[in-house]
C-alpha cells in the first residue's frame, strides 16, 4: 500500500450513508466503499436501494442496504437499533438524506415545513445522538448541508432553515463530541446534476444561468464530492472538526 493509499484508507472501518439510493448519497457511498469501508446504504426506496447495493458490491465492496423513512421518528429509532445489532461499532456516519419542498412563502404548507425539518434536521440530530456511543476515538460524522445554509433565496423557506440549522448543529456536535475523539464536519454542495436539482437542470435557461454563475462554469456531478468525503471520513482529517467544506465550484466565493 502506498503512502497516499494508507493515509486515506478506510479499510477495517464501517460507514452508514443516508439517502444513498441515488444522487449525492449514492456517490458518497461508492467513494467510502471503494476506499475500503463496510458500508450500509439507507434510503426510502427499497428497490432503488437494492440496485445501488448490487452495483457497489460488484465493485468489490462489502455493502448492506436498509430501507428507512427518516421522516418518521420511529423508523429513525429502528434504524439506530439495527445498526447497533449489525455493526456493534461504527466509524463513519454521513447524514445526507434530504427533501426539498419549494412553495411560495404565503402558500407554504405546514406539512411541507414539518417533513423538511424532520428529514433534513431532526433525523441527523437523532442519528448522531443515537450512534455516537458506537463510535471509537477517531470516528467521523459528516453532515451534508448546502449553499442554501449561507444564501437567502425565495420559495423554499423550510429547506434554507433546515440546512442553516444543520450547519450550526455540526458545530455544536463537534464541540460536544470532541471529548470522545469524534470529529463532526459538514459538506455544502452547490448546484449538482441530481434529481434534487432537476427543477433547474430541466429548464435550459436556468441550467445555463446556474453554470454561468459558478466560477468553474459547470454543474457539479456526484463524483465531485468523493474526495472531500473520503478525506473527512479518514484519519487524514484527524485534526479537522467543526468545519464547513463548500463544494460549489466557487459559487459562494463569487458573490
Amino acid at each position: 500500500m502506498s503512502y497516499v493509499e494508507e493515509l486515506f484508507s478506510l479499510g477495517g472501518k464501517t460507514a452508514v450513508v443516508t439517502g444513498a439510493g441515488r444522487g449525492l448519497g449514492r456517490g458518497i457511498a461508492e467513494a467510502l466503499s471503494r476506499a475500503g469501508a463496510r458500508t450500509l446504504l439507507v434510503g426510502r426506496n427499497a428497490e432503488r436501494l437494492q440496485v445501488a447495493r448490487e452495483e457497489l458490491a460488484a465493485l468489490g465492496g462489502e455493502v448492506l442496504a436498509r430501507p428507512s423513512d427518516l421522516g418518521e421518528r420511529a423508523e429513525v429509532d429502528a434504524l439506530i437499533e439495527y445498526i447497533k445489532a449489525e455493526f456493534g461499532q461504527l466509524h463513519i456516519l454521513v447524514n445526507n438524506a434530504g427533501v426539498t419542498k419549494p412553495q411560495p412563502l404565503l402558500e407554504y404548507a405546514d406539512e411541507a415545513w414539518d417533513e423538511t425539518l424532520r428529514v433534513n434536521l431532526d433525523a441527523p440530530f437523532r442519528l448522531a445522538r443515537g450512534l455516537a456511543p458506537l463510535m471509537p476515538e477517531g470516528g467521523s460524522i459528516i453532515n451534508i448541508t448546502s449553499i442554501a445554509a449561507e444564501l437567502g433565496a425565495g420559495d423554499n423557506p423550510a429547506y434554507g432553515a433546515a440546512k442553516g440549522g444543520l450547519k450550526q448543529l455540526t458545530k455544536f456536535l463537534a464541540h460536544d463530541l470532541a471529548a470522545h475523539g469524534i470529529r463532526v464536519n459538514a459538506i455544502g454542495p452547490g448546484y449538482f446534476h441530481t434529481d434534487m436539482g432537476a427543477l433547474s437542470w430541466n429548464d435550459p435557461e436556468r441550467r445555463a444561468q446556474r453554470a454561468a454563475s459558478t466560477m468553474l462554469g459547470r454543474w457539479g456531478e456526484p463524483e465531485d464530492l468523493a474526495g472531500v468525503a473520503v478525506l473527512l471520513a479518514s484519519d487524514a482529517a484527524g485534526y479537522i472538526t467543526g468545519q464547513d467544506f463548500y463544494v460549489d465550484g466557487g459559487w459562494l466565493a463569487k458573490l
